[in-house]
């Protein structure tokens, strides 16, 4: 069993986000997706699996230069085999998985964010960038995709990061902007000790609205004619923005249960979401 096959397992049985979005897809491009999330998982997990923070910026140091030599031909490494051969079809530029390296590695160093214009750009390294790179296994037509990749990478990591909000409190990082504290009256104080109150609720509905933005400009920059290439991404939109939904129902009370959609909606989204682009995609080839 590859790599890829043994994270596609894993993802199945969890039934993760990514499942759904990639569910419907070729298989050629489901295979490759799951060598892209390989890559990030592992990434990531050198990050929060390795507890000394000097051995693990070695550790993504030597995972640099690993990918490095995958774009030269010379991969060693399971995922990085795999990645290879999914750059042999589909050119995925290198520059992009050194971005999501250098993303992880932010969490190293950077466990406050002094103002959103600091915590935008590491949601740019860490999901952003990781849309750009899927994008190009997805094909598309129009010169806006890239923008909607971005703007839906910023929506789907403001979204994570309010859903976890504590537990990521729990493990030191508060990726919650200082000056948004701040100007609700919320100190860091109160997150760490998951305080729920109005000042927090202000402060979780004034997140909401920011990421609300970048669904809405994502949406904005979403092109019909992209239907057909796009849709696992429109899935993964879908999904997180019902979650950011039922986070608001709740009344951003984060802290006393982990708010998820359920499996059967997650369905329903990417069944819908998928149809729609046999329909188009049969019309625009007719």
């Amino acid at each position: 069993m590859s790599v890829a096959d043994a994270v596609r397992e894993k993802t199945q049985k969890s039934n993760t986000n990514f499942y759904y979005s990639f569910l419907f897809l070729p298989e050629e491009k489901r295979r490759a997706m799951f060598t892209v999330y390989s890559f990030c998982r592992h990434t990531d997990d050198l990050v929060d699996e390795i507890p000394d923070a000097g051995e693990a910026r070695r550790a993504l140091d030597d995972w640099r230069r690993q990918l490095d030599a995958c774009y030269q031909g010379e991969a060693s490494d399971p995922i990085l085999i795999g990645l290879q051969k999914v750059n042999q079809r589909f050119h995925l530029p290198r520059e992009y998985f050194h971005l999501l390296i250098d993303g992880c590695e932010m969490d190293l160093v950077l466990k406050r964010y002094p103002t959103f214009e600091d915590l935008k750009k590491y949601c740019y390294h860490v999901a952003s960038v990781v849309g750009l790179i899927c994008i190009e296994i997805f094909g598309y037509r129009s010169e806006t995709a890239k923008d909607y990749a971005v703007n839906l990478g910023m929506a789907l990591q403001l979204t994570n990061i309010m859903r976890d909000v504590g537990e990521d409190a729990r493990n030191g990082r508060i990726y919650l902007p200082a000056e948004d504290l701040e100007r609700f009256g919320y100190s860091e104080d109160d997150l760490m000790k998951e305080t729920y109150s109005p000042n927090f609720v202000e402060l979780m509905k004034y997140q909401e609205q920011r990421a609300s933005g970048f669904y809405a400009e994502a949406a904005r920059l979403y092109e019909r004619r992209d239907h057909p290439f796009l849709f696992p991404a429109e899935i993964m939109g879908k999904i997180y923005h019902s979650l950011l939904r039922r986070i608001a129902a709740a009344d951003y009370n984060v802290y006393e249960t982990r708010v998820r959609v359920p499996n059967p909606v997650k369905m329903a989204i990417a069944l819908r979401i998928w149809m729609t682009a046999r329909l188009q995609g049969a019309l625009s080839w007719s």
